[in-house]
């Protein structure tokens, strides 16, 4: 038996993927993305802000008193933090969801994925259960990626190319940042880049906000971009004419 180690849950989830979903966030995440808007999942620990652990048939007791507001498009997202650290955790979840016929979908960046073992036999298996991933591009340029998230994106982009050799299909997040990733050069690069994969059903642009500044003054973290604005309705435009179309 896996424990995870949970964050928060939400019961009736409408933007995490199709329908309304129970969206289980998990704790911990590598990234430290500027605008990241749950600072509270980073710690693995979690303690200090109510993290706990629980087993994976608890977890799916918890989500199935909801099934019946699920309909025929919703079921369970695991978002974070970063769920696949939690690989093993995940595994023995979406295995017992599919036993009961659940739509299954992950929200991650990728940032852990690698085709080294144990990691990718353990990633082949949990896809065997995934119906859907939303997947993150936090910026196409490798050099202010590292800049807006503290990491590469080496290990985002070779999921990409796994995803699509498996079929496997996906809904990319694009958060729209004023002096970062609202640039019309981004924009059309990380169009390009989506227009290699048949297996991107769906493109999101999300606007950036700055609602979680509480957050990281409850928690003592500098929030670094306070002075930014969010897009203004004709940026958000142009960027949804460029990737969703």
């Amino acid at each position: 038996m896996n424990l995870g180690r949970i964050n928060k849950i939400e019961t009736f989830g409408s933007v995490d993927g199709p329908g309304v979903r129970f969206v289980v966030f998990m704790q911990g995440c590598p990234m430290r993305c500027l605008f990241c808007h749950n600072p509270e999942t980073w710690n693995f620990d979690g303690s200090d802000v109510g993290a706990y652990d629980i087993s994976a048939s608890d977890l799916l007791q918890k989500a199935l008193r909801y099934k019946n507001y699920w309909g025929s498009d919703g079921g369970i997202t695991v978002s974070g933090g970063e769920p696949l650290m939690q690989l093993d955790f995940l595994i023995e979840f979406f295995e017992l969801a599919k036993q009961k016929n659940i739509h299954t979908c992950i929200d991650t960046s990728g940032v852990n994925f690698v085709r080294s073992e144990p990691y990718f036999s353990k990633f082949k298996r949990l896809m065997d259960s995934t119906d859907l991933l939303l997947v993150d591009i936090k910026i196409i340029d490798p050099t202010e990626h590292k800049k807006l998230t503290g990491h590469s994106m080496d290990h985002n982009l070779d999921m990409f190319h796994f995803l699509e050799e498996i079929q496997k299909p996906i809904w990319v997040r694009h958060v729209l940042v004023p002096g970062y990733s609202d640039k019309d050069e981004y924009l059309i690069r990380t169009k390009e880049f989506i227009n290699q994969f048949k297996n991107i059903e769906r493109v999101e642009v999300l606007p950036y906000h700055s609602l979680a500044l509480a957050k990281y003054q409850q928690l003592g973290i500098d929030y670094a971009l306070k002075d930014i604005k969010s897009p203004t309705p004709e940026r958000i435009a142009n960027a949804k004419k460029i990737l969703e179309s």
